[in-house]
């Protein structure tokens, strides 16, 4: 095992020449050494301490994907501090939230990057004692935002990397790195030796030319990004070689079955792979295509790490293929492996928990062998005339229709006091006759599942990382 900070120094002691890290800037190719990232977070880390960054406080970095970010987390790492990226684009008050959780010794530009360059670049001592690994930021379905501190330190270990992280070669990073798979995505092929081409934005052609240019064997989906290489014409998606992949990893959000199918059928199901767990580490499953066919949309058996149950509202075990809230146990106990964060002042995020079991809010169901089926967080579902309406499940439906690229589904106030069920839909500046979406839903879901209203919008629902805060939505059409 070894610190962060000095497994970069050990492999660029080894191989400076090597290619670590490829940046896809719109199309524009920039690659760095290991030696590059080393020596840059070399110089990053000593103007850091110039500027008062101390052992594991948090040092905010609101960059895009980039070698600046790589380098900014990499020094922080240096001197034992914890990472904190976050997106480029969050509005300030956002920002301003999450340094507030923080208590951030540091914000980072992308000048703090360029102008640490006077600084030397020799390594830095080794550490007695790693600091945190990473400090993630979360608004969750509520939007109020949290900082979520896994209690695992910077250190690398590689008898603990998953086989999904641990490319042979080359991985793609196709999401933010501000998100927790996207982040392991990265920083386990470069620490693994590897290289790691990383894109600042997605698009769905680029995805697959890169996959044929560097002969990506592992590469890391949301279900949006999969659906929008889907919808490329067919003689695009086949006019590459996609023979180097060994693992397609979806994860993020709900996969929709039908198009978990449609990659199967591309690509294989020996490749294919989905997983579900939240960024606090409490549990997790994983499933691959070949047993996937077997439980068509499942997402696997609970990971060794952790046990799961299904518990209804009144605290009792649900029987299989009853939906209820998605509980899980760590091996090391209940609260061990993450802390929340939030600012001063604040009340501090509570988890549901019965007895030693635990929930972040999402919804599922076993079948009899123990496979996880999902449903959706518990804060986004509703009640319309008196039945559970699972938004998931009818995003899924809504974007299997050709012309849809993303969905939201929320509730409305109906006239009777409940809600109505209200489908937002992106056509990506399409035309869709609201009939014909209606009549393609109605052999897909049973007639009460099926919205009431349509609207018709024409940017898109869910951000770079899947995402999307049904609950905004809400608020910005009541």
């Amino acid at each position: 095992m070894i610190g962060y900070g000095q497994r970069i120094t050990q492999l660029a002691t080894e191989n400076p020449s090597r290619i670590a890290v490829c940046i896809d800037e719109a199309g524009r190719i920039t690659s760095y050494t290991i030696s590059d990232l080393e020596r840059a977070a070399n110089q990053l880390a000593r103007a850091y301490q110039q500027r008062g960054v101390t052992f594991n406080t948090i040092v905010t970095i609101p960059l895009p994907n980039s070698f600046a970010l790589l380098v900014a987390m990499l020094a922080a790492w240096k001197i034992g501090a914890i990472p904190n990226p976050v997106s480029a684009s969050m509005p300030a008050d956002e920002l301003q939230s999450i340094i507030a959780c923080a208590q951030s010794a540091l914000v980072v530009t992308a000048t703090d990057v360029i102008s640490s360059h006077r600084f030397s670049d020799a390594p830095l001592p080794a550490l007695n004692e790693q600091g945190g690994e990473r400090a993630l930021a979360s608004g969750g379905s509520s939007g109020k935002p949290k900082l979520i501190l896994p209690k695992d330190r910077a250190i690398f270990n590689p008898a603990l990397i998953s086989g999904l992280f641990k490319p042979e070669k080359t991985a793609l990073v196709c999401g933010p790195i501000y998100h927790a798979v996207p982040f392991s995505s990265t920083w386990q092929a470069i620490f693994n030796g590897c290289t790691a081409v990383v894109m600042q934005k997605f698009d769905a052609e680029c995805c697959l030319q890169r996959v044929e240019q560097f002969r990506v064997d592992r590469m890391w989906m949301v279900p949006t990004m999969m659906l929008r290489i889907w919808r490329l014409p067919e003689s695009v998606r086949s006019k590459y070689d996609l023979s180097s992949l060994k693992n397609v990893l979806s994860g993020g959000a709900p996969l929709p079955a039908w198009l978990m199918q449609c990659w199967i059928d591309w690509l294989g199901a020996e490749k294919m792979y989905d997983v579900f767990g939240p960024s606090e580490r409490i549990g997790g499953t994983i499933i691959n295509g070949v047993e996937w066919l077997l439980h068509p949309g499942s997402v696997g058996k609970p990971l060794p790490y952790a046990q799961l149950k299904i518990f209804d509202e009144q605290g009792n075990e649900c029987a299989p293929g009853v939906m209820g809230e998605i509980f899980t146990l760590p091996q090391s106990g209940q609260g061990s492996t993450y802390e929340y964060r939030s600012a001063v002042g604040d009340a501090k995020p509570q988890n549901r928990k019965i007895g030693e079991w635990e929930s972040v809010g999402d919804m599922g169901y076993l079948d009899a062998d123990g496979y996880l089926y999902l449903g959706d967080r518990k804060s986004d579902m509703f009640l319309c005339k008196g039945r559970n309406i699972y938004p998931a499940e009818i995003e899924a439906a809504i974007q299997e229709f050709p012309a849809v690229r993303s969905c939201a589904v929320i509730g409305l106030p109906a006239d009777d006091g409940g809600n109505r069920i209200h489908a937002i839909v992106d056509s990506a500046e399409k035309i869709i006759s609201e009939n014909e979406l209606k009549q393609f839903l109605s052999v897909k879901l049973t007639p009460y599942k099926i919205p009431a209203s349509f609207e018709f919008v024409t940017e898109p629902l869910r951000n770079d990382a899947g995402k999307v805060r049904r609950s905004a939505l809400r608020a910005k059409r009541l």
